[in-house]
């Protein structure tokens, strides 16, 4: 599975942004989907995902409130919608991938990782 992360970007606290992740290579649908971000200085860190029938999600307890994860298999896409944004969701922010029936929240859980999006939030 390829993925590639996108619509990072400088927002102003309180601000939202749309983060998109398109996958390649393999039936996306039977993958569990990860998001994933790692501020400077700082381990990478679960942020939410989502189960491959989408009726299933869960979120960081930083984040939970504000964003939303959801996907479009038909797109073979998945997205973070990220809401009332803080100086603190500053990062680099991942997509990742795993085959598996249930939500998975570590990193070392997924084998497939996209290269990673920018997101500024100034204060």
């Amino acid at each position: 599975v390829q993925l590639q992360a996108s619509g990072g970007g400088l927002v102003q606290a309180g601000g939202s942004l749309r983060l998109s992740c398109a996958a390649s290579g393999r039936t996306f649908s039977n993958y569990v989907m990860g998001w994933f971000r790692q501020a400077p200085g700082k381990e990478r860190e679960f942020v939410a995902a989502i189960k491959w029938s989408g009726d299933s999600t869960y979120y960081a307890d930083s984040v939970k409130g504000r964003f939303t994860i959801s996907r479009d298999n038909a797109k073979n896409t998945v997205y973070l919608q990220m809401n009332s944004l803080k100086p603190e969701d500053t990062a680099v922010y991942y997509c990742a991938a795993e085959l598996s029936h249930f939500i998975v929240v570590l990193a070392t859980d997924y084998d497939y990782w996209g290269q990673g999006t920018q997101v500024t939030v100034s204060s």
